[in-house]
């Protein structure tokens, strides 16, 4: 198994997926890192470890599939620089990854994008989820549990088919700081683990050799 992973974080959860290469667990390849800024904590992670990085920056006023159709283009030559034959193969493992991808780019590698959200999806999902605000609205809402969603990206906001679901419990004396690092630990554990289950056949992801990817 061949996966490229997407970020714009400082790369804690891509970490521990290094971590789990480099002990054996995972023995999928990483073909590279994909980021948006030069500044990003994850491109010391992928330096660190030999992972090939590359810089995809955002154009001022640029379109959103403008973008994501220069991203899918980075792929591309990620794939033909690695002499993979199918260009079906490589899994797309989205990091802390800030842009919400267009319908045309999910068209492209339709149920071959993982994401993870930091709360047990349906609830907590959507537009402006992500980071504190999710914390926030699960604090807010006066949850008992709250934990990470690992899901297939679609059309939609966190809408994905659910791979995985890991839970913990929201303490009385929980702030959005502390809850955040609770899930946190569950996601670094979980997003290497499901790419695991992913390589040795315990998740099977549908349809994931069918269709073509345009050339842009």
């Amino acid at each position: 198994m061949h996966f490229i992973v997407l970020s714009s974080s400082r790369g804690t959860t891509f970490q521990s997926t290094i971590e789990a290469m480099q002990r054996g667990d995972l023995t999928a390849t990483c073909l590279g890192l994909i980021t948006d800024r030069s500044d990003r904590g994850c491109i010391e992670k992928a330096k660190a470890a030999g992972i090939p990085v590359f810089v995809v920056e955002k154009i001022a006023d640029e379109d959103r599939e403008s973008y994501d159709k220069r991203v899918h283009l980075q792929i591309q030559k990620i794939v033909e620089k690695s002499q993979i034959a199918n260009l079906q193969s490589p899994i797309l493992a989205a990091m802390g990854w800030m842009f919400i991808f267009t319908p045309w780019f999910i068209g492209q590698w339709k149920n071959r994008i993982i994401n993870v959200h930091p709360a047990l999806l349906p609830k907590h999902g959507g537009k402006g989820m992500f980071g504190h605000h999710v914390h926030d609205a699960v604090l807010a809402a006066h949850e008992t549990e709250s934990g990470v969603t690992i899901h297939l990206m679609d059309e939609g906001v966190d809408t994905g088919k659910i791979l995985v679901q890991k839970k913990c419990s929201v303490l009385p004396s929980d702030t959005s700081v502390s809850l955040q690092a609770r899930v946190q630990e569950l996601e670094k554990e979980w997003y290497p683990r499901v790419l695991e289950m992913i390589e040795n056949g315990q998740i099977v992801l549908p349809d994931i050799t069918e269709g073509k990817v345009e050339n842009v």
